[in-house]
């Protein structure tokens, strides 16, 4: 976003909208809160819900938290739907649980596996 700055719109934020080709606010006005919260999605970044909130409150002038409930709600329900008709990821799989495997190169010679080799 350009000067002046917006209210809610810090500088990670404003980099994203800049990036998606939202620099005004007439920009932000014209494509709404919402798809503006999906254009950030799709371009690759992971928005929390409180940028939908924070670009709603730029529009409307107040602190994103002043959002009423209801109003949120609607927000939410409309960027659900929108992201519920986005592509699956391509080639890769939905992500699974993480896992950690620790290796312990203190391991005494008898918890190694035999490799059949004798040195």
């Amino acid at each position: 976003m350009n000067a002046p700055k917006m209210r809610n719109i810090g500088p990670k934020s404003a980099a994203w909208l800049r990036q998606v080709g939202l620099r005004t606010r007439e920009d932000l006005e014209a494509a709404g809160p919402v798809e503006a919260y999906m254009r950030v999605r799709r371009a690759g970044f992971r928005p929390s819900l409180n940028l939908l909130y924070a670009l709603e409150g730029a529009l409307l002038e107040c602190h994103w938290q002043e959002v009423p409930e209801a109003r949120r709600q609607q927000l939410v329900e409309a960027a659900e739907a929108a992201i519920a008709e986005l592509p699956p990821p391509r080639g890769r799989p939905a992500a699974g649980p993480v896992t950690t495997t620790v290796h312990h190169d203190d391991a005494p010679a008898s918890d190694l596996p035999d490799t059949g080799t004798d040195d």
